[in-house]
């Protein structure tokens, strides 16, 4: 296999070093991508799709362009009726491959086990044989394709045909190492890439509004969204994962689209469905070495919308917009107060007993701020200064503690409580804004996250409170939270609850009654509930259910569809102590996701009336040895 590099710059020069290799008439027919280490692919191969046919005559005449993107994968029967549509087959040849999907939906045949089918190779192959064409294929799978079986002449008996083509999954990029892509080319005879650290700023910056452009393009919601805004929420979310989420190690960057609603990155009455959709097209995949050039490179060579402070680094007063800074001491490395353009500020302080203190006046100027998250850091909480920030919108504290050395009366006025979204507090035993008298004042709150301090009776609190509340985590308590209140009511008037995540709660023998009048509820996580004995009365409108699956749902954020396979726990052995021995959920009609795992006393399940399609006991029941009675009344389920 051949590995030229294509010296490139930008999209344009790109595309032209594709075409010379094209022009080279080497006994070449499969050429493969690799962009800059693994960056901009699917806006290059775009390029060339766009440029071709006016490119006809300078190469050897083409009878056809093959423009294939599967960069949403499904499978490879996807990809050969991708072929199919773009060649414009007739009903006939389309129907075999609808009436092969619906057998295998039928025989509860998974989405990722569907191939190609043989007689549909049969008439593309038949069709291109004889044709002089370039197919331009982009990869959202992981391994290479040999597009050959699905009818694709490619090869040293087909002279007139070449198919170019680039690993392109449904995330924005991936910075590795070439050798990686390489070991996994067999069908590839040339291997063209290029080299991240060959480009400036301005054209990094170019290439990234490119391909923010083809993910606007694939997006029916975004067909109206400017794609600099899309190219900034890309931006934005590479920047998190260069200091911050590093640092602190418990996932902040999942809170992106979050995170660009509240600071107003993304507007309008369709933001939250906009940074939804966008939120599962990006995810950075990034080698630490090429990250730390790219995003050095960035911030030396142009005005960048952030600031990025670790290490022995000195502040620099500037415009910025989005700042995080890791910090050893209370100076924050010089930096006396936010600057009054941020919008967003991430501060980390080395863990230590005595975290330091806020800085005096730190956030004076700070009209614009909408996201703050603090990790390790020690303020008043009976005067935390940040709290008069009007527009503040996103709170997130991780590790912080009282500073009881300021003292005097409580003249804080909480005015940021009116205007929050969302509270999310890591080991921060904060009662002050926990209390109901500060809960009172959170009529906007959509999202409530408490991890390490409050037990599940902590939702007796927020009846009658919070009543845009959209999602709710009370996860891993340290201690049992103590009420008079009845806890059977909890959840009667939450009728806007989407997302419930109690993982950790061991001490919890039953679900709240009050949970099936929970209308909206979508996801329900129960991971480490080892105290329940039965669960049953969900509301119908559950999609997802996890009861030692997928982890915590902060990987499931913002939708209730399945998650990554990176965030399946490894094993369990502790598993003695789980006493459920009856999960019901029949009636809940648009449960489609289910993840059970060790759950050795679970006899029963019922899945009357769902909607799960196929039962898989290798990937969705697993480890449930005492399993007897299984129910599936009304169900279209497939075990297996």
């Amino acid at each position: 296999m051949n590995e030229p590099s294509v010296y490139a710059q930008d999209v344009d020069e790109a595309t032209e070093g594709i075409f010379k290799v094209i022009q080279l008439k080497y006994n070449w027919r499969v050429i493969c991508f690799d962009s800059w280490n693994g960056f901009g692919a699917s806006a290059v191969l775009g390029s060339v799709a766009a440029v071709l046919p006016s490119r006809r005559t300078t190469l050897e005449p083409l009878d056809k362009i093959i423009f294939v993107d599967c960069s949403k994968w499904k499978n490879r029967r996807g990809v050969q009726r991708a072929i199919a549509e773009e060649l414009q087959l007739d009903r006939s040849v389309m129907a075999i491959l609808d009436e092969q999907d619906e057998d295998d939906d039928f025989w509860g045949h998974g989405e990722s086990s569907r191939i190609e089918i043989y007689s549909v190779s049969q008439v593309i192959h038949r069709i291109l044989r004889n044709v002089k064409f370039i197919m331009i294929f982009l990869n959202g799978s992981d391994d290479e394709v040999d597009v050959g079986l699905m009818g694709i002449p490619l090869g040293r008996y087909y002279e007139n045909s070449m198919m170019i083509w680039a690993f392109s999954r449904s995330r924005l990029m991936m910075l590795d190492d070439h050798s990686e892509v390489a070991k996994k080319l067999r069908y590839t005879q040339v291997f063209c890439h290029c080299s991240i650290k060959d480009m400036r700023s301005s054209q990094f910056r170019g290439l990234l509004h490119q391909e923010a452009a083809t993910i606007v393009a694939r997006n029916p919601c975004m067909m109206d969204i400017d794609p600099t805004i899309v190219a900034d929420c890309c931006l934005y979310e590479l920047f998190l994962h260069y200091n911050f989420h590093t640092f602190s190690k418990l996932g902040w960057v999942s809170h992106a689209s979050n995170y660009w609603i509240c600071n107003a990155t993304i507007q309008g009455d369709r933001a939250r469905d906009i940074s939804n959709a966008l939120h599962r097209e990006i995810n950075w995949k990034c080698d630490t070495f090429l990250l730390d050039h790219v995003l050095k490179m960035f911030m030396k060579h142009s005005e960048p919308p952030f600031l990025v402070i670790k290490d022995d680094d000195v502040y620099e007063e500037g415009p910025y917009n989005w700042i995080s800074v890791t910090s050893r001491d209370a100076e924050v490395h010089g930096m006396k107060t936010i600057p009054a353009t941020a919008s967003s500020f991430f501060l980390a302080f080395e863990i230590s007993k005595h975290p330091p203190a806020l800085p005096d006046g730190f956030f004076d100027h700070c009209s614009k701020l909408g996201v703050l998250v603090l990790y390790c850091c020690s303020f008043s909480f009976a005067s935390p200064s940040f709290l008069e920030c009007r527009g503040l919108r996103f709170l997130g504290l991780d590790h912080c503690t009282d500073d009881k050395t300021i003292g005097g009366e409580n003249h804080a006025v909480w005015l940021s409580l009116y205007s929050l979204w969302v509270l999310d507090l890591r080991y921060t035993d904060w009662n002050e804004i926990l209390s109901k008298e500060m809960l009172n004042l959170m009529k906007n709150i959509r999202e409530l996250n408490i991890e390490g301090v409050r037990g599940w009776q902590y939702t007796t609190e927020l009846q009658g409170r919070l009543p845009n509340l959209q999602r709710l985590r009370i996860m891993k308590p340290t201690c049992q939270w103590e009420t008079t209140e009845d806890v059977d009511n909890s959840f009667t008037d939450k009728k806007s609850i989407e997302i419930l995540d109690l993982s950790g709660n061991c001490d919890m023998k039953i679900l709240p009654p009050s949970l099936s009048k929970a209308t909206s509820l979508r996801l329900l996580v129960l991971d480490g509930c080892d105290g329940l004995e039965s669960i049953g009365r969900l509301p119908p409108s559950l999609e997802s259910f996890s009861f030692n699956g997928y982890g915590p749902a902060s990987q499931w954020t913002e939708t209730a569809e399945l998650p990554s396979k990176q965030f399946l726990p490894s094993s369990r052995t502790d598993n003695k102590d789980v006493r459920i021995s009856k999960i019901s959920l029949a009636g809940c009609t648009q449960l489609g996701n289910l993840y059970l795992c060790w759950l050795p006393n679970l006899v029963e399940l019922d899945l009357s009336g769902t909607s799960i399609k196929i039962l898989d006991f290798k990937t969705m029941v697993v480890q449930i040895p005492r399993l007897k009675r299984l129910f599936l009344k009304d169900a279209s389920t497939f075990v297996q």
